[in-house]
């Protein structure tokens, strides 16, 4: 069964709706900006907030493609002379963006050659879970948030979904619905647990979202704070966890479908059979990902054990920029062969444009859109405006607020347009209000990633709805529970990691 994201008629007519009043406004707020005069600001920075009225509300509507709208404000831009297109453009080409698309080439891989299946259909074959309902959802859950912590999470919920729905189905066939046991019920949460995982899994790494590497890149280029693939993962992978167990409480001895001994272990065998040996490409996708990933968290490593001042961490620091290795690794696939006689390779040029470019233009926008709002001096008067407004005095407060409102934005629009919105956002008050940073930066980073209450929030969601195993108010209210749970692991994660790492 081919996964799809489905949504229903009442939700269909929304999002036209949403689009097509998006694309009136869009322009109106664009007009009122340009014609309202603002004292305190340059003309560049009048001209920028305009730009910025016309892009937020196009994210926030979808009234045209995301990247596309990410496009049209660099040529807004420079056609109103708020900065020359070299000073616009030049972000477009970060190295962080040569870090999306070698992550995203090594990802194709992995799913293409079916290493991702493989590696699900083995965790799943060990006895405790294949016999035990809260067991199964354990390692589904498992399973979906380790593999999108490499792969997309939309790519993650694709892979499982089709297993999910063949083990239910032979629970069906093994006539499993006995008394005690809610099967519906137990149908829906393997579903939650399946989207709501692979969105959690996406936090514990830089390439495991696009937010996390929007985070990183605005850290970068707004505050000077370079944070290293392995720092990453010291601070995210804690939180993961914990957001982790919580999605399994939520959705395990509280989801309320009783207890019963399974008996699926012939399915996934018959499965694993299927697969057969580890093919060549497999072999040699496993090779370039392993490599990588060492490489990634290599520099930092050496770091930790030598020293940062050490020659030897210093030289692997500047020749192991994360964007090279995942160029590097991304390349070693077009050189793998899978068979020389026949002159083919691990990955062909045509498999690698199938990635989501649309993310790697939306990422640039992004970065340059937040980084002429600094130059031009509009940031700092957002600043002041904003903490005017909203009374925060501290950066606990503010981290909070910037957690509070990336989780509502991701609710109803993209986790990379909410990234992108808020985080410049966060960084331009804390600075505005002297106080640190990076904490609230960090935290509208995260909060970017939540959006579980609707089958629009994320892909994920839409993945499984359209299975038609779970009701749109089982999501509702799941959803509600777990953006509310990760709200406090956010803040309470920020805080800790804060005063670990001396951020505030």
């Amino acid at each position: 069964m081919e996964p799809r994201e489905v949504i229903s008629a009442a939700e269909e007519r929304f999002e036209r709706w949403r689009k097509t009043t998006g694309l009136i406004t869009g322009p109106v707020v664009f007009a009122i900006l340009y014609f309202i005069p603002f004292p305190s600001l340059s003309h560049e920075a009048h001209m920028l907030l305009c730009v910025i009225g016309l892009v937020l509300i196009f994210w926030l509507t979808e009234a045209i493609p995301l990247p596309a709208t990410a496009l049209l404000g660099a040529v807004l831009n420079i056609v109103l002379g708020v900065a020359p297109a070299k000073e616009v453009f030049s972000p477009f080409a970060h190295p962080l963006v040569f870090l999306f698309i070698g992550s995203f080439i090594l990802a194709e891989a992995i799913t293409l050659h079916g290493l991702d299946k493989r590696f699900s259909l083995a965790i799943l074959s060990v006895g405790f879970f294949e016999r035990n309902p809260m067991g199964l959802l354990f390692a589904f859950g498992l399973i979906a948030a380790g593999t999108s912590m490499w792969v997309s999470n939309t790519a993650s919920t694709a892979m499982m979904l089709p297993i999910a729905m063949g083990i239910l189905s032979a629970m069906d066939d093994a006539q499993q619905r006995k008394e005690g046991f809610n099967f519906n019920r137990f149908s829906t949460m393997m579903m939650l647990m399946i989207a709501y995982g692979a969105s959690v899994g996406g936090i514990a790494t830089p390439v495991g979202t696009p937010p996390n590497l929007i985070g990183i890149g605005m850290i970068d280029t707004l505050l000077g704070v370079k944070i290293g693939f392995f720092e990453w993962m010291g601070f995210a992978i804690p939180i993961t966890l914990v957001m982790f167990v919580f999605l399994f409480l939520l959705l395990g001895p509280m989801g309320g479908y009783g207890r019963i001994r399974l008996d699926i272990g012939g399915y996934i065998e018959k499965n694993r059979a299927l697969l057969g040996g580890w093919t060549r490409g497999e072999i040699n996708t496993a090779i370039a990902f392993s490599l990588t990933v060492t490489l990634w968290i290599l520099p930092s490593i050496v770091g930790i054990v030598l020293g940062k001042g050490h020659p030897l961490s210093e030289l692997l620091s500047a020749r192991l920029n994360a964007g090279v290795v995942a160029l590097g690794g991304a390349v070693l696939l077009f050189v793998l062969p899978v068979s020389l006689k026949k002159g083919r390779f691990t990955m062909t040029w045509q498999q690698a444009t199938g990635i989501d470019w649309g993310t790697i233009v939306l990422f640039g926008g992004g970065l340059s859109l937040g980084r002429l709002m600094f130059s031009t001096g509009l940031a700092e008067n957002f600043g002041r405006w904003l903490t005017a407004f909203s009374g925060v005095s501290d950066v606990w407060g503010l981290t909070a607020m910037g957690i509070i409102f990336a989780i509502i934005l991701s609710e109803t629009t993209s986790n990379t347009a909410s990234a992108n919105m808020v985080i410049p956002l966060m960084i331009a008050i804390a600075q505005s209000m002297d106080i640190p940073a990076l904490p609230p930066a960090l935290g509208a980073c995260l909060g970017a990633s939540f959006g579980f209450m609707l089958p629009v929030s994320t892909p994920p969601n839409a993945i499984v709805y359209g299975s038609g195993m779970v009701p749109i108010l089982s999501m509702v209210r799941k959803g509600i529970l777990f953006d509310i749970g990760g709200f406090f692991i956010i803040l309470f994660g920020v805080m800790g990691m804060s005063y670990l790492f001396g951020w505030v």
